[in-house]
């Protein structure tokens, strides 16, 4: 809704600044607009999670009660809830939201989708960047899915070998298109602060089926990825 920051000036036909407005460079409305961002977790799981962190931070040497490790068990019992929600959401169910008969048969690309995981070896981030492509055989989805079903996988235990093959089958099984492909490029935390320690090593997985196994089609699709 569009607000005004004063009042017309029937006289002039002018607008004239209310006095906290220009003053202040903000106004108070009587019903402000508001925005607020609610997290939900389940407090059972947090405080079972919460018990088994302290007991870890007492076993690595540390006081649980001091000021900065106070609330660290239930913080990290959170980020846990949120790192993995992707065991709760269905990934069809976010396809099929949102699919629409189009006549059209060329690559559909989004490239660079931000990825953050867990690696499930050593429950430690590895994080870069997804590229989906697919060719419609009749129907199409919502641009918006795509990320949102990288994201459903991605917010597991994880190795990038599966979350690739994940990705590619739930799109084929969904949309039934003509090729699916996808490539991820990642940085894994488990081989970069700890055991390899290679700071500039960067794992790259794809997964491709139907048009996307002809050398010519793959070709475009790399040649896509790879374009500035």
């Amino acid at each position: 809704m569009s607000r005004k920051h004063g009042t017309s000036d029937p006289s002039t036909g002018k607008e004239t600044l209310d006095a906290d407005f220009a003053a202040n460079g903000s106004i108070d409305y009587d019903d402000p607009i508001q925005y607020q961002r609610q997290d939900l977790y389940r407090e059972e799981t947090t405080r079972e999670i919460a018990d088994h962190v302290a007991e870890i931070i007492g076993l690595l040497g540390e006081d649980v009660e001091r000021e900065g490790l106070v609330k660290t068990p239930e913080r990290v019992a959170k980020a846990y809830q949120f790192l993995t929600h992707g065991y709760g959401l269905d990934p069809e169910a976010i396809l099929m939201s949102a699919i629409f008969d189009e006549d059209y048969s060329e690559m559909i690309l989004v490239k660079d989708i931000e990825v953050y995981s867990l690696c499930e070896h050593h429950m430690l981030p590895f994080f870069g960047k997804a590229h989906v492509a697919y060719i419609p055989n009749g129907k199409i989805v919502g641009l918006s899915k795509i990320p949102r079903v990288v994201d459903v996988f991605a917010r597991r235990l994880q190795v990038q070998e599966r979350l690739t093959l994940q990705i590619r089958d739930a799109i084929s099984e969904v949309l039934r298109p003509l090729g699916v492909a996808v490539v991820i490029e990642a940085a894994h935390l488990c081989m970069m602060m700890r055991g390899a320690e290679k700071q500039n090593s960067i794992t790259t997985t794809s997964a491709m089926s139907g048009e996307f196994m002809k050398p010519a089609t793959r070709a475009e699709f790399m040649r896509l990825i790879n374009s500035g």
